[in-house]
């Protein structure tokens, strides 16, 4: 038997000294120098930060290979709360201006923001993560197939539920979380009929805590469990620890996002309720960003889109009560290979 597509995504330390700096937030690490013409990368994270068990964590984890590799300690800048376009292009202005190549942004929220500052500085190699309307000479844009590791996630939740209701989470009501919950329908639908999906979104923007409020994600679950739900998707950053904590208190199954958040130590008291969860490996583009430019001198840019047949969505087998299910197994096996020839076309929205 073949095991769905997994993506192995490290774990990685999630407590850190915060030193200030300027008024772009503060920096858990910075370098004097390293190796060749760069400092090493320069990441900018998303709403939530460092420590979200998820999001962020994953663009973390690529920075700390990619430091390690290539002997650059790099700088990573946490975001700040209520923050404007202006503080994001003053973030990557500040990293560019220091000598770190590339500079990334994590998260569809930066894109006015690396529009502008790689116009300043077409020397530099900038990358954003979620997002790929800026069309430049020195921008990657690293995007993946969200709905395609969540329509595994609806397989999953489908073959799981014995209440024959399961609930989706999604922290921001945004296109790229239409995605996820998209996918994670069609996928509950195609697999077991009178299945109900519970869906709610936490907020309308980013600025109201969608993606970093745990006790918005907690009180959506508890919602939804209280209503029948017994597996529970959350596609919404730091928020979806408090739909892990409910589901974990409650003893139904929850499906992490974006890490593998069965192996996160801050999550190991919840992990015997943490399913599988829904990968898209933002470790490796970050990873692959950074040595196209330090390493390679051959920058990537343009459209690098992850997806089920390159390795770049997939799920997590680390809990033995997923991995170990053959009729389970079997069916994402079979599902996984109609996405990648075709023969099952999975919507965004």
């Amino acid at each position: 038997m073949r095991r769905v597509s997994r993506i192995a995504v490290a774990g990685v330390a999630t407590a850190a000294l915060a030193v200030t700096v300027s008024a772009c937030g503060s920096s858990s690490s910075e370098s004097a120098g390293g190796k060749g013409q760069s400092k090493g990368v320069g990441l900018a994270y998303d709403v939530g930060g460092k420590g979200d068990q998820s999001f962020n964590d994953a663009a973390y984890a690529g920075f700390q290979k990619a430091n390690k590799q290539f002997g650059a300690t790099g700088r990573d800048i946490e975001p700040q709360d209520g923050e404007s376009d202006a503080d994001k292009v003053q973030r990557l202005e500040t990293l560019a201006k220091s000598g770190y190549n590339p500079v990334i942004g994590v998260g569809f929220a930066y894109a006015p923001a690396v529009k502008e500052a790689a116009a300043k500085f077409p020397n530099i190699t900038f990358g954003i993560i979620d997002d790929n309307e800026i069309q430049a000479k020195n921008v990657a844009d690293m995007v993946f197939h969200e709905e395609q590791s969540s329509y595994l996630a609806g397989v999953t939740a489908a073959l799981t539920t014995k209440s024959n209701t399961v609930g989706f989470v999604g922290g921001v009501d945004v296109p790229l979380i239409h995605k996820f919950e998209a996918g994670f329908e069609q996928g509950v639908k195609d697999t077991k009929k009178g299945v109900t999906v519970k869906a709610q979104y936490l907020t309308q923007t980013a600025q109201e805590g969608g993606f970093s409020s745990p006790d918005k994600g907690e009180a959506a679950a508890e919602g939804q469990i209280g209503s029948g739900a017994d597996v529970v998707y959350a596609a919404a950053g730091l928020s979806g620890q408090g739909v892990i904590k409910a589901a974990a208190a409650h003893k139904v199954w929850a499906i992490g996002v974006d890490s593998d958040q069965y192996n996160q130590t801050a999550l190991a008291k919840y992990k015997d309720y943490i399913l599988t969860s829904a990968l898209k490996n933002v470790e490796g583009a970050v990873f692959d960003l950074a040595k196209s430019v330090i390493q390679d001198k051959k920058p990537l840019t343009g459209d690098i889109r992850g997806s089920l047949s390159n390795a770049g969505v997939g799920l997590a087998d680390s809990n033995p009560v997923f991995k170990n299910n053959a009729k389970l197994q079997a069916a994402l096996t079979k599902a996984e290979q109609g996405i990648k020839d075709g023969s099952i076309k999975v919507k965004t929205s």
